[in-house]
C-alpha cells in the first residue's frame, strides 16, 4: 500500500541532493573553513549542517513534479549545481591566493624566494613569505567574523543563480576572469611598497657599485635587502591585511547586493 510518506521521501530526498551539491561544493572551497588543515570529516558534517539550515528556504526554488524527479534531469541539475558551487568557490579562493601571489612579489623583492615552504592551507611548496600571508589573512577571515559573510553568501547564490542546470558557459567566464583580474591588482597593490623599495634598492647598488668598484656590492646588498625589506613588512602588515580583509568583504557583499 502506497503511503503519502512514501511519496514524499523521493522528492525529499531529490531536493536535498540537489542542495547539498552546491553548498557542499562551496564549503570545501570557502576561506576559513574549507582549509586543508580542517579535517575532511568535520568539514562535511559542517556542509550537511549548513545544507540542513538552508534545506526549508532553498526548497521553494527548486524545480518540482515527475520531470524533475526523472533521471536524466536529476542528473543534470546535480551537474549544474557542483558547476556553479565550483565556480563561486574558485572565484573567491583566487580572492584569498592575491596574498600568496603577493607573498611569492615581496620575497623576490627581498631575495627571499628561495625560502620555500610547505603551504598548509593547500599544499605544495610556496614562499615563505607567502605562506605567512595566507595563514595570517585565514586567522583574520576567523577572527573578523567574515566567514559568516561568506555563509550568508551561499543562501543569497540562490537568489543570483537559481538551480536551473548546467550555467552559462559565457557568465562562469566573465565571473572567471573578473575574479582573476581582481586577485591580481589586489596582490599588485598589497605588494606595491616592495616592489617601489625593490626598484629603488637596486638603483642605488648599481649608483654606489660605480661609485666604489672595489666593494663587494652582493654581500652588503642581501643581509641589506632582508633587514630592510623585513622591517617594511612589519611596518606595512596592519595596512596590507586591512587592504585584503576589505577588499575580500566587498567581493563577499557584492553577492549579498550591499
Amino acid at each position: 500500500m502506497t503511503t503519502p510518506l512514501d511519496l514524499l521521501l523521493p522528492g525529499l530526498a531529490a531536493a536535498f541532493l540537489i542542495t547539498f551539491a552546491r553548498v557542499g561544493t562551496l564549503m570545501m572551497l570557502m576561506p576559513g573553513l574549507g582549509e586543508q588543515l580542517i579535517a575532511s570529516r568535520l568539514r562535511l558534517a559542517l556542509a550537511l549542517l549548513v545544507t540542513l539550515v538552508l534545506f526549508p528556504t532553498v526548497r521553494p526554488m527548486l524545480p518540482t513534479g515527475n520531470a524533475a524527479l526523472a533521471a536524466p534531469s536529476l542528473i543534470g541539475l546535480l551537474i549544474g549545481e557542483i558547476l556553479i558551487g565550483l565556480m563561486l568557490g574558485l572565484c573567491v579562493r583566487m580572492i584569498v591566493a592575491a596574498l600568496q601571489t603577493a607573498g611569492v612579489v615581496i620575497s623576490q623583492q627581498l631575495g627571499l624566494s628561495y625560502a620555500m615552504t610547505v603551504d598548509p592551507t593547500m599544499g605544495g611548496q610556496q614562499a615563505a613569505i607567502g605562506n605567512f600571508l595566507a595563514m595570517l589573512g585565514v586567522t583574520l577571515i576567523l577572527a573578523t567574523d567574515l566567514h559568516h559573510v561568506a555563509l550568508e553568501a551561499i543562501g543569497r547564490s540562490y537568489v543570483l543563480l537559481p538551480p536551473s542546470g548546467v550555467p552559462a558557459m559565457a557568465d562562469a567566464a566573465k565571473l572567471a576572469l573578473d575574479a582573476f583580474s581582481r586577485s591580481f591588482a589586489l596582490a599588485v597593490r598589497i605588494s606595491g611598497p616592495f616592489i617601489v623599495f625593490g626598484i629603488l634598492f637596486n638603483l642605488g647598488l648599481g649608483v654606489l657599485s660605480r661609485l666604489m668598484p672595489q666593494l663587494q656590492v652582493f654581500f652588503l646588498a642581501v643581509p641589506a635587502s632582508v633587514i630592510i625589506g623585513m622591517m617594511l613588512l612589519v611596518g606595512a602588515l596592519g595596512l596590507i591585511m586591512g587592504l585584503f580583509l576589505d577588499d575580500l568583504g566587498r567581493y563577499l557583499g557584492a553577492f549579498l547586493g550591499r
